[in-house]
C-alpha cells in the first residue's frame, strides 16, 4: 500500500478510526487503541493508500473484498487523531464491480491514479476524483500459479524506476506464502507492464495455526520489507496477527529490482483479536498504519510504531531477488510530485 509525506505528523498519535460504509455514521473508538471502521461484514479494509493530509486530518483511500452487487468496493477514510473517523463510500465506473479487492497503491509521480488487486490477480488502474473510482483499465499479474490467493501489492519508486511487489498469502503450515517482485510501468495503451519476476518463499514465524503468511505489504524508506500475517479461524475468529521485518526490496539505478527474504524473519508487534489486513508506513517516521477485515466484527484502524530501523543491526537474508523502498514520494525518493490529498466533501 503507498504512502505520503503529508500525513507524517497525524499518524504518530496512536489509532485510525471510520466509520461503516454502509451509512457513513461516525463510529468510536474502541479501548484498546484500535477504532472501528464499521460493523458487518461488509465494513472491512483489505487494503489502504494514504492520499495526504488536510486541516488536521488524514486522509487514506481504503478497498473492501465484498463481491455482491452494490456492495462497496473503495471509500474514503478520513482519520483525525482522538476523534471517530469517517468513510465515505466512492462510485465503482468504468467496468464491472471487482470481486474480491485486496490492495490497493498510489502510482509514483501521480496525483490520482491508484493500481487496485483483486484476489485471483486482476490489476485494475484507477483513476480517483471527487467520489468516483474510475477502471482506466485491466491486467493480470504476471506468474500466477495454480491455487494462488493474493491479498498484498506494493509499488516504489527508485532513481525514477518503478516496480511492484506482490504475494500470494499461503495457508498453514504447508504453504507458505509466494512473494514476487518485478519491474513495473505501463505502456503505451495503459496495461500494466511487469518486467523479469523474482520469486522467493516466506513463513511467518507469528502467528501459527490457520494462518495467512503474507496478508499484507510494505516496503520502508530505506528498502525493508514488512509484511502482515494473520490467522483466521473463521467468520466469528478467534484472529491473531503479526507485522514481521520479513527482508529487503530494492531497484538500481538500472531498473533491476532485487527481493531477499529474511532467514530468521523478525515478529516487530502481535496483535491479538484482530485479522490485519492491511499495513502502510508512513514515510520519514516510524509510524505504520493498520486496517483489518475482521468479518461478521466489520473492519477497524489503529497505528503502530513498526517502521523505524530494523533491530539487532543488519541482517543475513536468503537470496532471492528484490529490495525495495517502499513510497515513491517518501525519503530518497526520486519520483514527483506526490499525490496530493484529495478535497474532503
Amino acid at each position: 500500500m503507498t504512502l505520503l509525506t503529508a500525513v507524517t505528523t497525524t499518524l504518530v498519535t496512536a489509532g485510525a478510526a471510520t466509520a461503516p460504509a454502509a451509512g457513513d455514521a461516525m463510529v468510536p473508538a474502541a479501548d484498546d487503541g484500535w477504532q472501528q471502521a464499521g460493523a458487518g461484514m461488509t465494513t472491512g479494509i483489505s487494503g489502504l493508500a494514504l492520499t495526504g493530509r488536510a486541516g488536521g486530518a488524514t486522509h487514506a483511500l481504503v478497498v473492501r473484498d465484498n463481491k455482491k452487487p452494490g456492495q462497496n468496493r473503495v471509500a474514503d477514510l478520513t482519520y483525525r487523531p482522538g476523534r471517530s473517523a469517517v468513510v465515505e463510500p466512492l462510485a465503482w465506473s468504468g467496468g464491472a464491480e471487482p470481486i474480491d479487492l485486496e490492495a490497493i497503491e498510489a502510482v509514483p509521480g501521480t496525483t490520482d491514479e491508484y493500481v487496485a488487486l483483486a484476489g485471483r490477480g486482476l490489476v485494475y488502474r484507477l483513476k480517483v476524483t471527487g467520489s468516483e473510482a474510475e477502471v482506466l483499465d485491466t491486467s493480470p499479474l504476471p506468474a500466477i500459479a495454480d491455487g494462488d490467493d493474493y491479498e498484498s501489492l506494493a509499488l516504489t519508486s527508485r532513481h525514477g524506476r518503478m516496480a511492484a511487489v506482490w504475494a500470494d498469502r499461503g495457508a498453514g503450515k504447508d504453504r507458505p506464502a509466494t512473494l514476487r517482485a518485478a519491474p513495473f510501468s505501463f505502456n503505451k495503451y495503459g496495461e500494466a507492464d511487469f518486467g523479469p519476476v523474482r520469486t522467493a518463499r516466506f513463513r511467518t514465524p507469528y502467528p501459527t495455526g490457520a494462518v495467512r503468511h503474507a496478508s499484507d505489504i510494505s516496503v520502508t524508506d530505506s528498502g525493508r520489507l514488512l509484511i502482515g500475517a494473520a490467522s483466521d479461524a473463521g467468520d466469528d475468529g478467534p484472529f491473531d496477527s503479526a507485522v514481521v521485518d520479513a527482508g529487503t526490496l530494492s531497484v538500481t539505478r538500472s531498473g533491476k529490482v532485487r527481493l531477499s527474504v529474511a532467514k530468521s524473519p523478525d515478529v516487530l508487534r502481535k496483535f491479538k483479536g484482530h485479522k490485519i489486513e492491511a499495513v502502510e508506513c508512513v514515510p520519514g517516521t516510524r509510524t505504520a498504519l493498520l486496517g483489518t477485515d475482521d468479518e461478521n466484527a466489520g473492519g477497524s484502524v489503529n497505528s503502530a510504531a513498526v517502521c523505524g530501523k530494523q533491530r539487532g543491526g543488519v541482517r543475513k537474508a536468503a537470496p532471492s531477488p528484490d529490495r525495495r523502498s517502499r513510497c515513491a514520494c517518501g525519503a530518497g525518493a526520486t519520483v514527483s510530485p506526490c499525490p496530493r490529498p484529495r478535497s474532503t466533501r
